[in-house]
């Protein structure tokens, strides 16, 4: 096995490869020279600087190319489309920067509330300013939560525990346990939150000028998710016009490509906006976790077939909301079994969604089944007189 690191891997998770007995390549490849070469690779794990198109995803479907990984919450930069056309599986490595993107959160927040990097740029340039830059505090304020996924429950622990904020939220598929009280509606959270954190991610608007509207004047947004989730022409208005009290942001819908590549975006003229250069997982705790998830995740698939961490597929058969059934066969551990009980259900017309089997005891397994349809009695008895079967249950 062989895996192209394009984008390079922190060495923790290189070390991780190592000891599955996977090959690791770090040579970065422009996208003529990955194009002309992903087929010798069996993964291809890239971050944010690689764009996995359509073209490379066939190429290395041709070849031995079998999983995708974005070391990383976004794969945005992965056709992930074109990769399940092909048969390739796409993961991401969304717990390592947990931790760092909620801690920034919070850093924003406090930031733009109380003006620290307006008092950090002046005393920087000799002017010591004061009474200008008066804030606010967090403790007893609500805050609202849009998207509250594992970095949404994160700031949320943080803010309550840390700075006794009453958190609410909204989300498509609430999580009770989370601890957050949630709202039937985001237009409720806008309405009634301080602050705002945004947690969604994708392309789509989440917050445009009808939602704005609905904020109180002294609330702010932090935002940590993507730049497109706010409408940005309308934040722009609602921020110099005083609509707004203020927002802090590390994402945006433009960003450089590279280091030292110039910055252009008009928030940049307002004083009421608090920016960061997309750091939410600039950590090197964050790059150390993210590295070690990707390798253990993307290992497992190569060598157990294990779906943890899938964008494309369901990690488990739950996650596809079919009715399933169950069968449990004691067998001797000898060739030719499996190749029997899968003629037996199909020639029953019975779809095996997948199979699961151990070794319970030498020269013995066994082997669970997980069916789309139940099976009769008469398929029962049929199973049962395969040679090397030792029991059927269900």
């Amino acid at each position: 096995m062989k895996v192209l690191l394009n984008d390079g891997l922190e060495k923790d998770g290189i070390a991780i490869f190592q000891q599955a007995g996977i090959e690791t390549d770090n040579k970065k490849r422009d996208p003529a020279q990955l194009l002309a070469e992903i087929g010798q690779f069996d993964a291809l794990v890239v971050r944010s600087a690689t764009k996995v198109t359509k073209e490379i995803i066939e190429a290395g479907a041709k070849g031995k190319l079998k999983i995708i990984g974005r070391a990383g919450v976004g794969f945005d930069n992965i056709d992930a489309a074109a990769a399940s056309a092909n048969g390739i599986v796409v993961k991401i490595a969304p717990f390592g920067s947990t931790n760092a993107v909620a801690e920034l959160a919070l850093c924003l927040m406090l930031a733009v509330s109380r003006n620290t990097p307006q008092a950090h740029h002046s005393l920087k340039n000799g002017v010591w300013i004061k009474k200008k830059l008066q804030g606010r505090e967090l403790n007893g304020k609500t805050l609202g939560l849009i998207g509250c996924g594992r970095i949404g429950q994160k700031v949320a622990h943080i803010a309550d525990h840390g700075f006794n904020m009453d958190v609410i939220g909204f989300d498509i598929k609430p999580c009770p346990e989370s601890g957050i009280k949630f709202l039937a509606t985001k237009e409720e959270v806008l309405q009634k939150a301080d602050y705002i954190s945004v947690h969604t991610g994708g392309k789509d608007i989440i917050i445009g000028a009808k939602e704005l509207a609905l904020m109180k004047p002294t609330a702010y947004i932090i935002n940590t998710s993507r730049g497109n989730n706010i409408d940005q022409a309308a934040l722009y208005t609602a921020l110099k016009e005083g609509k707004l009290a203020g927002y802090a942001t590390d994402v945006y819908k433009e960003e450089p490509k590279a280091e030292n590549d110039p910055f252009n975006d008009k928030l940049k003229e307002l004083d009421n906006v608090v920016m960061s250069s997309h750091l939410g997982a600039s950590t090197v705790e964050a790059q150390r976790e993210t590295s070690t998830e990707m390798a253990r995740v993307l290992s497992s698939y190569l060598l157990g077939g294990d779906f943890t961490n899938a964008v494309n597929a369901g990690e488990s058969i739950e996650v596809e909301e079919k009715e399933i059934f169950t069968l449990f066969i004691h067998h001797k551990d000898v060739p030719g079994v499996f190749a029997n009980i899968d003629k037996v259900l199909a020639d029953s017309n019975i779809n095996i969604r997948a199979n699961y089997s151990r070794q319970i005891n030498t020269g013995y397994a066994i082997s669970v089944y997980v069916l789309h349809q139940t099976v009769s009695a008469d398929i029962v008895s049929k199973l049962q007189a395969i040679p090397n079967v030792c029991s059927i249950k269900f």
